[in-house]
């Protein structure tokens, strides 16, 4: 379960930094980088944005460092959100119903980690 998980997790972050971001399929994502920091260097922004994401998701992939890399996610998204949530929710794809996919999202993110990596761990030692 916990690498399952970890590919959907990757995947998640390698298509949102990809094609969202990198490859700009959903130009929604430079408008809200647009209006929290800057429309004059949105597009770079983004790209940056996408190029760490998909950095992210081979990080994931990796298995290094799993709990810093866990933690590090749940900070992302929930500070991404909360800003989202307060200053751009009109281009949020739900809305401010977005924040509640993005406590599941930690939600899951944290049980993997914490819980499942533990069970994955457990059973590679006995």
């Amino acid at each position: 379960m916990y690498k399952i998980i970890n590919i959907a997790l990757a995947g998640i972050w390698f298509i949102n930094g990809l094609f969202c971001k990198v490859l700009n399929l959903v130009p929604r994502h430079e408008q809200i980088v647009a209006n929290i920091l800057s429309g004059d260097y949105s597009r770079p922004l983004i790209l940056t944005i996408g190029c760490l994401e998909i950095a992210m998701a081979f990080w994931i992939l990796s298995n290094k460092y799993s709990k810093l890399n866990a933690v590090v996610q749940i900070v992302i998204i929930a500070s991404m959100n909360i800003l989202e949530f307060v200053i751009t929710p009109e281009l949020l794809l739900w809305g401010k119903l977005n924040a509640f996919f993005a406590c599941i999202l930690i939600i899951i993110i944290y049980y993997n980690q914490f819980h499942f990596n533990k069970t994955h761990h457990e059973l590679i030692k006995s």
